[in-house]
């Protein structure tokens, strides 16, 4: 099974080849409630979450809430990261998310959680 970071489905809602091809032969896929909200914030208005719920439902994709194990992780990989290496809060909740699932993490934001210990990373490239 496999996280979906916010970018890759930001790239596949926007029609682009690459996410539609590894979001389609990947089995499991998962997103952060982070993510899901992340989405959601950028959609233009209220009349696309529709579109948004029939895709994710259409992939497969189930959302994994936050909960404490999750936030607890999260916070830890705040106080030791962020200093040193400028992880942002959501980036962590969305690390911690994939750690507490044993879950791989789909992401085109490579340098974000590259030095998050323990974590699998699988890198997403768009092609310019």
């Amino acid at each position: 099974m496999t996280l979906v970071d916010t970018d890759v489905l930001i790239w596949f809602l926007r029609g682009r080849d690459e996410a539609r091809r590894i979001l389609l032969k990947t089995e499991g896929l998962r997103i952060s409630a982070v993510t899901r909200m992340e989405v959601v914030q950028g959609l233009r208005d209220r009349k696309e979450l529709p579109l948004l719920h029939r895709t994710l439902a259409n992939l497969g994709i189930r959302t994994i809430e936050i909960d404490s194990s999750i936030s607890s992780r999260a916070s830890l990989l705040v106080e030791n990261h962020f200093h040193s290496h400028h992880l942002q809060m959501a980036d962590a909740l969305i690390a911690a998310t994939a750690q507490e699932h044993g879950l791989a993490l789909l992401t085109g934001n490579f340098k974000n959680y590259k030095d998050v210990p323990g974590l699998e990373l699988h890198r997403f490239v768009v092609k310019a």
